[in-house]
């Protein structure tokens, strides 16, 4: 099983408003169409833990999200963290750090 940890941040451009609230709404109920996928949203991203195909497809559905919407662009953003020395999770990595401190 190839787990990864992805952070993702999905941004309309455009909108004609500073705030993006309902946009982010959009994008987590795609998420919860993938029962497979852990997320954790946050205040400036949306943290992702599931297998890396099913993680990219569910990028590829948030990234779309605002387009439905009648957004002209969007800018996201992804960054993955994928070991294949050890599984990890979201949890793990937060339980790393902490051990540490």
């Amino acid at each position: 099983m190839n787990h990864i940890v992805a952070e993702v941040t999905v941004v309309p451009l455009g909108t004609g408003s500073p705030s993006l609230s309902s946009y982010v709404a959009d994008v987590e109920r795609v998420l919860k169409t993938y029962t497979h996928i852990k997320s954790m949203l946050t205040p400036m991203s949306t943290v992702l833990e599931g297998n890396l195909d099913e993680v990219l497809k569910a990028v590829r559905e948030m990234h779309e999200a605002p387009f439905l919407k009648g957004v002209q662009r969007v800018s996201t953003r992804i960054s993955i963290d994928d070991r294949r020395d050890k599984e990890i999770s979201m949890q793990s990595k937060l339980e790393a750090v902490k051990s540490k401190g």
